[in-house]
C-alpha cells in the first residue's frame, strides 16, 4: 500500500519529507507533485530503482526517462550545456521547460536514456519538487505519475488511480493540485538547429523569441 504524506507547498520543511526522502535512498520511488504535473520518481542512478518506474508506468524500454535536477549548477554536472542551453536555462529555469542535453555523467544507467547518450533534464519551480530532489542528492527522475499514454495527473488523488496496487516502497506526496495543470515543454539540443519535442505549459512563442535573440530558429 502506498504511504501517503500530506505537505503543505507553502509551510514545509525538508523534515516533512523525510520518509520520502528515504523510500528514494532505499531504491523505493516517490510520488509528488511539481509545477506542471504530479511525477514518479526514483534515484537515477539506481538501476533496480528505475526499472520499477518503467514497470508501474508500463512504459516502453526503448522510451528515455527525463530527470529533475536541484539547480542549474547539478543540471552542468549531469549533462554537456551548450550556448543554446546556457540562455534558456537561464530564461526559463527554475519552470516549465526540459531541455534534452548530451549525457555527461556516465554513471547515469543506460536504461535512463534508452542507451541514446542524451537526457532531458529541467529544474521544477515548485518547493516540494525542488527540496525533495535537493534531498535525495540533486537528481530526481521526472516523468509524469501516470500509466503510459494516459494523461498525466494534476492532483495525488489522480495519480494514485493509476497506482493502486503499487508497492510498500512507494511513497506519495500530497500537495494539493499543481499550479500549471499541463506537462513541461521539451526542446532538444543535441542537433545544429534546436527542436521543440512537446509543447506545454511554457509556449514555443516565448522559446523562439529567446532563440532569435541568438540568432537561431528553432523548429
Amino acid at each position: 500500500m502506498v504511504k501517503v504524506i500530506k505537505v503543505d507547498p507553502k509551510r514545509f520543511e525538508l523534515e516533512h519529507l523525510k520518509e520520502a526522502v528515504e523510500a528514494v535512498k532505499s531504491s523505493g520511488l516517490v510520488i509528488y507533485p511539481t509545477d506542471t504535473v504530479y511525477g514518479l520518481g526514483a534515484d537515477p542512478y539506481a538501476e533496480r530503482a528505475v526499472i520499477k518506474v518503467f514497470k508501474l508506468k508500463r512504459r516502453e524500454l526503448r522510451k528515455p526517462l527525463p530527470v529533475l535536477t536541484s539547480s542549474p549548477a547539478k543540471a552542468r554536472k549531469l549533462v554537456k550545456f551548450n550556448e543554446v542551453a546556457e540562455v534558456l536555462a537561464e530564461r526559463f529555469w527554475p519552470g516549465p521547460l526540459t531541455l534534452i542535453l548530451p549525457l555527461k555523467d556516465k554513471k547515469i544507467p543506460s536504461c535512463v536514456h534508452a542507451g541514446s547518450g542524451k537526457l532531458g533534464i529541467r529544474v521544477p519551480n515548485h518547493e516540494i519538487a525542488l527540496r525533495l530532489t535537493e534531498g535525495v542528492g540533486g537528481y530526481l527522475v521526472g516523468t509524469s505519475a501516470n500509466i503510459s499514454g494516459a494523461p498525466p495527473p494534476t492532483t495525488l488523488e489522480e495519480a494514485l488511480s493509476y497506482f493502486k496496487d503499487a508497492g510498500e516502497d512507494v511513497v506519495a506526496i500530497d500537495g494539493g493540485p499543481t499550479p500549471l495543470k499541463a506537462p513541461s515543454t521539451v526542446i532538444d539540443l543535441t542537433d545544429v538547429k534546436p527542436k521543440i519535442v512537446r509543447e506545454g505549459s511554457l509556449s514555443v512563442e516565448l522559446i523562439n523569441a529567446a532563440l532569435r535573440g541568438l540568432g537561431i530558429d528553432g523548429e
